[in-house]
C-alpha cells in the first residue's frame, strides 16, 4: 500500500518519541485498531512462573512487522514461548505497526525487550533510556546497506549490467559495482536521480529504507529530502518498495539488500527485471534493546537468554521466520553512535 511523502512528518521523526505521543492523543481510532497483542507462556506450572531471580513476572516483547502482520503475530509467538521457557515468566508480545511505537511504549513501561531497526535502537537509547545489547547477524555479518533499485537500467547503470544466480537459481542483476553487500558502491549514478521522480522509499523510521538513502542523496546531490524529492513516497515496507520499482510505480526504490529475494517465489523474474545500481556506506544491523527500568541482573538473564536460543536449531528457526536473523552477537555501540550521527544531522543543509 502506498503512503504519501510527508515532509514534516519525517522532519518531525528525529523526535520520534514527540511525534508518535502527540499522534497516539490525538488518534480519533482506539489503540486496539493499529495494535495486535499475543501472548506466549512458558508450560504453565509453578516452578515456570516463579522465573528467575530480578525477573518481572511479565515481559513485553515489541516487534515490528517487516511484511505480514498476521505471519509475524505467529512467528512472534513462537519466539516469545521459547524465551519464556529460558526465563520461566510470561512473555507478551506487542506488534505496532512503526518503530517508533515500540520506543514510546519502551518510555512509557509498556514493553520490556525491543527488536529495533538501527535508528530505532539510537532512539530508543536516547529518548526511552533503553540499553542496547545485542545486534542481529545475517550472511556473517552485523552490519547491511542500502540497495538502490531501478527498472531502467539504461540511465542508471553506467556499466554492464551482471547478472548472478543464487543457490536456488534465482537470477539477481546488478550494475556499478554494487554486488557484495558492502558500501559505499555506484554513488556516481545517484547524480542522475531527478528530485522530481517517482522514488519509494520505505518508512520514515527505516534506516536503509530512509535515513541512509536520504542523507546520501543530500550530500551528491545537494538537496533537502525533506522538501525537494516531491515524487518520492513511502511504500510502506522493503517488499513493497520492491514491488513499488517492480511494476512501475517508482522508476527507483530503496531497501535492504537484497529484500527482492522477499518477492522472488512469487514473481520470478523479480531480480532481473529491479536491478541494483548502488549502495550506501555500512549500516548496523537491528538488534535488541532493554528497558533500563530492568534491574542489570534481568538484563543479563534476558540478553544469555536471547543468546542461549540463538545457539539451538529451532531458536535459530524462529529467530529466522522472524527477522530473517542468523545469529546474535553483542550490540556495536560504536556504530550505533555513527547511526545516531546520522540521524542527528539528517535534514541539515
Amino acid at each position: 500500500m502506498r503512503t504519501t511523502f510527508n515532509p514534516l512528518a519525517a522532519a518531525a521523526l528525529v523526535g520520534a518519541t514527540a511525534l508518535v505521543v502527540a499522534g497516539c492523543a490525538s488518534s480519533d481510532e482506539p489503540e486496539d485498531d493499529v495494535t495486535t497483542d499475543s501472548t506466549a507462556t512458558a508450560e504453565e506450572t509453578d516452578d515456570a512462573m516463579e522465573g528467575g531471580e530480578g525477573l518481572p513476572e511479565e515481559l513485553i516483547l515489541g516487534l515490528v512487522p517487516s511484511d505480514e502482520v498476521d505471519q509475524l503475530v505467529t512467528d512472534g509467538d513462537v519466539l516469545a514461548e521459547l524465551l519464556a521457557a529460558e526465563l520461566g515468566v510470561e512473555v507478551t508480545t506487542f506488534i505496532p505497526d512503526s518503530y517508533a511505537a515500540v520506543v514510546v511504549a519502551m518510555q512509557t513501561d509498556q514493553a520490556d525487550i525491543g527488536f529495533l531497526g538501527p535508528i530505532a535502537m539510537v532512539q530508543a537509547v536516547d529518548e526511552a533510556g533503553a540499553v542496547p545489547v545485542l545486534q542481529s547477524v545475517r550472511y556473517g555479518s552485523s552490519s547491511y546497506v542500502t540497495q538502490w533499485m531501478t527498472n531502467d537500467p539504461d540511465t542508471f547503470c553506467m556499466d554492464e549490467v551482471t547478472t548472478e544466480a543464487d543457490d536456488e537459481g534465482v537470477n539477481y542483476s546488478y550494475c556499478n559495482g554494487a554486488t557484495g553487500y558492502d558500501g559505499p558502491q555506484g554513488e556516481d549514478a545517484l547524480a542522475l536521480i531527478d528530485p522530481s521522480s517517482q522514488i519509494a522509499f520505505v518508512d520514515e523510521s527505516s534506516a536503509s529504507g530512509y535515513y541512509y538513502p536520504a542523507t546520501q542523496l543530500e550530500s551528491i546531490l545537494g538537496i533537502d529530502p525533506l522538501v525537494d524529492l516531491t515524487g518520492s513516497f513511502f511504500a510502506g515496507g522493503h517488499p513493497q518498495a520492491v514491488q513499488a520499482v517492480y511494476d512501475g510505480d517508482a522508476v527507483v526504490g530503496t531497501s535492504f539488500n537484497d529484500a527482492r529475494s522477499e518477492l522472488a517465489a512469487e514473481f520470478p523474474d523479480v531480480g532481473e527485471q529491479v536491478v541494483v545500481f548502488a549502495y550506501s556506506t555500512n549500516i548496523p544491523n537491528d538488534g535488541v534493546v532493554l528497558s533500563s527500568d530492568l534491574s542489570a541482573e534481568a538484563q543479563q538473564q534476558i540478553t544469555e537468554a536471547l543468546m542461549a536460543i540463538a545457539e539451538t536449531e529451532e531458536g535459530l528457526a524462529a529467530l529466522d521466520a522472524v527477522y530473517n536473523i542468523e545469529g546474535l552477537e553483542p550490540a556495536d555501540t560504536a556504530a550505533l553512535d555513527e547511526a545516531r550521527q546520522v540521524a542527528a544531522n539528517f535534514g541539515e543543509g
